[in-house]
């Protein structure tokens, strides 16, 4: 997923990374930055049965998409101390699945 957004959590848990992202919290996501979903939300949708499945029930999140490029503040940056940057280690135990000789 490459796309310039921003997302929120309002209220409930965001099926993607439900422990680390909590109400009240957002994320951005700026130009050519991957994002998606960690590995144990992959590892369920992938093994999980082909069915429809309701997420998000008592939820409330919100996200906006722009053709522009998003610029973080000095405060959004250091001074609130509240960047993680541990974020891409949700992605550290993902199985390489790309095989570029499968055509």
């Amino acid at each position: 997923w490459y796309q310039r957004r921003v997302r929120g959590l309002i209220f409930g848990k965001y099926e993607a990374k439900e422990e680390e992202f909590m109400p009240g919290g957002a994320s951005l996501h700026s130009m050519m930055t991957p994002h998606g979903p960690d590995a144990q939300c992959f590892k369920g949708a992938s093994e999980g049965d082909l069915k429809p499945v309701r997420v998000a029930d008592g939820t409330q999140s919100f996200m906006f998409e722009s053709s522009l490029s998003f610029k973080t503040t000095e405060w959004g940056l250091r001074t609130c101390k509240r960047i993680d940057d541990d974020y891409w280690k949700c992605w550290a135990s993902l199985p390489k699945l790309f095989d570029p000789k499968n055509k």
